[in-house]
């Protein structure tokens, strides 16, 4: 274990599978103490059995604005403080907009737009007071290039970069910094409607990436000098051509 996160706080959204995940594993590992958020309760606590004592379990489900609302003092309730918040929870939609269903966007568009903002907007005054924090986004390269297979998942992605690029200027006077990472495609349940051609395909030609991946460009953002912020940090499989 190294220690590059030691004294360190840090709450996941969408911890329970995927990158949120794999990013957990890479702070404990570091030193940190985690707060994995996520509404699978019992994946949850098995989990956090299984990663130590600095993995704490904090069940919340994020399309309950309710819930989203109270994610601050909760966090501090089990972990004392919060120095990083990572917004990663998410959803995907892809195909056809003509073959799409809207009230299937309307719960991608809430989890990956709404609950991620006011999850941020939950946690900044504890942030702001102390005058220091971090907080990142699962962004996606969806949110700077548009892809043609998925636009409604890119117009969400497209909201979440505006959003960085904004508050990351109101933020900096206060010694916050924010930033999103940007993968290419990456194994994850958020890929399950994928057609299973376009995954094999993906698959055979080396396309898509791991979450540790994911999760070793955050610890790269938040391990830069605090005089220095990664706004955008993309990365991509080298056979995707964007």
């Amino acid at each position: 274990m190294n220690d590059s996160m030691k004294g360190k706080v840090a709450a996941i959204t969408g911890a329970a599978s995927g990158i949120g995940l794999a990013c957990a594993r890479t702070l404990l590992a570091e030193g940190a103490k985690v707060v994995l958020v996520d509404r699978a309760k019992d994946r949850l606590e098995q989990l956090c059995a299984e990663l130590g004592p600095n993995a704490l379990p904090l069940v919340v489900n994020l399309l309950q604005p309710s819930e989203v609302s109270a994610l601050l003092p909760k966090i501090l309730d089990v972990a004392g403080g919060l120095d990083i918040f990572h917004a990663n929870a998410g959803a995907y939609i892809g195909g056809e907009v003509v073959d799409g269903n809207p009230d299937e966007w309307d719960r991608m568009l809430n989890l990956n737009i709404n609950a991620a903002f006011r999850s941020v907007h939950a946690v900044l005054p504890h942030m702001v007071a102390q005058k220091s924090g971090d907080i990142i986004f699962t962004s996606s390269i969806a949110g700077i290039v548009p892809v043609v297979w998925e636009p409604i998942y890119t117009a969400s992605k497209f909201a979440v970069q505006a959003f960085v690029h904004t508050i990351r200027r109101q933020l900096s006077k206060h010694g916050v910094r924010v930033g999103a990472v940007c993968p290419g495609p990456v194994v994850t349940a958020l890929l399950d409607d994928w057609p299973k051609a376009k995954m094999e395909e993906a698959l055979a030609s080396g396309s898509l990436m791991q979450p540790k991946e994911v999760a070793d460009a955050v610890l790269f953002m938040l391990t830069r000098p605090r005089n220095v912020t990664v706004r955008d940090l993309v990365i991509l499989p080298n056979s995707v051509d964007l």
